[in-house]
């Protein structure tokens, strides 16, 4: 990964640039009359992009800048934006960005507005549980990651005593908070410690309550303890899709209030005679096929 502020100074000496950086000004490229901004080129690249490569990522933003400038150009050259058919493209273009605007305008709006209950959400699981059903085997589980085998012996000798599992991650575990916090929720058995192939073979044999043996990885000394697990075709518990339901809730509840606002500029027209409809349609309309099946018939 590349440091952003050597970014910048590697692509200022690219361009030539003899005084200190202000991206606001500095100019990136040229083509014909157009600039483009080191400051305009920085905001329009996603943040994920210029932290994996800057470099490569403002290299190829402006190589991509310079090509669709030059097709725009060429277009106005030819003067493509005169053609009819050109032309309603562009103004059906206008209307669709402009309704877009419109809906994301008003949900903004109603956004606050919307809520969803604790009520809701578990009455809709209930509604809808048959379509809920898991997958695959789901497990819950114990990791352990000891510093030495001793730990690790004497994390498992705690663990078949009985002893607090949150004291036995403290007293012998590396990364106690994330074990601790990831031996609370439930992990599809065909991921659950991908990144120990072993220990994720353990998991799918060992029976609840089993200790795995303890293995030797990068240095340090994991096993794994079942806790409990679910089949698949099993209903998987509310909590697991509280979030989900809850997302699935709001968009459909923002749906309807959408649709009953456009509903009401249409009964708000209607009733300033605003809309006129004219009864001009034929009472039967022949299509092709018909008109086919009736010559084929005669």
């Amino acid at each position: 990964m590349k440091s952003f502020f050597c970014s910048i100074l590697i692509i200022c000496s690219i361009a030539g640039c003899k005084t200190s950086i202000e991206p606001n000004t500095t100019i990136f490229a040229r083509v014909n009359d157009e600039t483009l901004s080191l400051k305009e080129a920085l905001g329009n690249i996603p943040p994920s992009e210029l932290e994996y490569d800057s470099i490569q990522a403002l290299i190829n933003y402006k190589e991509n800048w310079i090509q669709r400038r030059l097709i725009l150009q060429e277009i106005k050259r030819l003067n493509l934006s005169e053609i009819p058919e050109v032309q309603e493209k562009l103004v059906r273009a206008e209307e669709e960005a402009l309704l877009i605007s419109f809906q994301e305008a008003i949900l903004s709006s109603i956004s606050d507005e919307i809520s969803i209950t604790d009520e809701e959400i578990s009455n809709y699981y209930q509604k809808n549980k048959d379509k809920f059903l898991l997958d695959q085997r789901y497990l819950r589980f114990r990791h352990v990651i000891a510093k030495s085998l001793n730990d690790a012996n004497n994390a498992k000798r705690d663990l078949m005593r009985g002893i607090d599992w949150e004291q036995v991650a403290n007293d012998y575990s590396l990364n106690s908070d994330l074990v601790i916090n990831n031996s609370t929720r439930f992990w599809p058995e065909a991921t659950a410690l991908k990144e120990f192939d072993v220990l994720n073979r353990y998991l799918r044999i060992i029976g609840v309550s089993e200790l795995s043996l303890t293995e030797k990885i990068n240095n340090n000394y994991h096993f794994v303890q079942l806790v409990e697990e679910r089949a698949a075709g099993e209903h998987p518990d509310l909590d697991w899709l509280f979030e989900q339901i809850s997302e699935w809730l709001i968009l459909e509840k923002k749906r309807v209030a959408y649709n009953t606002y456009v509903k009401n500029l249409y009964l708000a027209a209607e009733a300033n005679n605003e809309i006129h409809n004219y009864d001009v349609l034929p009472k039967t309309i022949i299509t092709s096929d018909s008109t086919s099946d009736s010559l084929n018939s005669n």
